[in-house]
Order: structure tokens, then C-alpha cells, then sequence
């Protein structure tokens, strides 16, 4: 298990997912043994605002927010969203942006936060049972098939 805190940034506009997102992540660490802390920023999430949401996880987290320029992943769910909170990304951090997944190969495109987990997971210490898990748990099981399906696409996008 690593040892230092990871830090990762979730952000996007209110109805895409970006809590969910937090969640499964949050989740996933949780389930690998991680110490994890979450937190929000909702902003006119409910209006199509910005929304943020910072998860650290690793042996011993002491605070839920991420410090500005200390990402070290930032995925972000809109493309008007990327420049925005580029900031909070550090030197060498890295950037899962909107583009990498075309919305015409996911079988639901409103998965498109999932389909970024699954990127995420390539580069993350967490095992792809425990995400799978907190997938299934955090979701509907009428959303699961088409969901475990984005996540895939999300792994695949992404070069081992």
C-alpha cells in the first residue's frame, strides 16, 4: 500500500456526476484499506454551476480538502471546465480530461464520469475489484450493466 496521501479532484457542472464520482472513488479507496476524507464545493450545482469535489486518500489523511496546486490528478467531466480548475493541479500532475472518452462509444452518456474513473483506475494503487464493488454499491442496479460497461471503456482508454 503507498503510503503518501493521494490527491484527487473531481469537477464538472451540477447534474453530471461529479459527487457520484467523489463517491465511488471514496468508496474504492475505502475498500483497499485507504484512510479517506471527501469533501464538496457545489457552487450553482443545482443550476449547471461548477462543482468540485477533493478526495485524499493513504495511510493517515488529516484534512478532506486538497491544497491549491497539490492535485495530483484533476479529472474533469465538462471541457469548459478544464481551465478553470487547472490551478489546483500540481507540477507533474495529471490531467484525466473530457476528450479522452468519445461520447458516441459509451452506451449511456451520462456515464462519461464513470468512463473517467475508469481511466483514473489505471493509475491508481486500488484494486479493480474494489472499484467495481463501490460501483455496484453507489449505483441502481438497473445502471450497473451499462455503467461496469463505461468503466471498461475508461480502463481501455488508458495504456496499462
Amino acid at each position: 500500500m503507498n503510503t503518501k496521501t493521494t490527491n484527487v479532484v473531481i469537477a464538472g457542472l451540477g447534474g453530471q456526476g461529479v459527487l457520484k464520482a467523489s463517491d465511488i472513488l471514496a468508496d474504492a479507496a475505502f475498500r483497499a484499506g485507504y484512510d479517506v476524507k471527501k469533501s464538496e464545493i457545489h457552487g450553482m450545482s443545482q443550476r449547471g454551476g461548477s462543482v468540485s469535489s477533493d478526495v485524499r486518500f493513504g495511510r493517515e489523511v488529516f484534512s478532506p480538502m486538497v491544497p491549491p496546486g497539490e492535485a495530483d490528478y484533476l479529472v474533469v467531466l465538462a471541457p469548459d471546465q478544464v481551465e478553470v480548475n487547472r490551478p489546483v493541479l500540481r507540477a507533474g500532475g495529471l490531467l484525466i480530461a473530457p476528450d479522452l472518452i468519445g461520447e458516441n462509444v459509451l452506451p449511456n452518456r451520462r456515464s462519461l464520469n464513470v468512463a473517467l474513473l475508469g481511466a483514473l483506475s489505471r493509475h491508481l494503487e486500488i484494486g479493480e475489484s474494489h472499484w467495481l464493488d463501490a460501483l455496484r454499491a453507489h449505483l441502481p442496479e438497473k445502471l450497473h450493466e451499462a455503467n461496469l460497461a463505461a468503466f471498461a471503456i475508461g480502463r481501455k482508454a488508458v495504456k496499462p
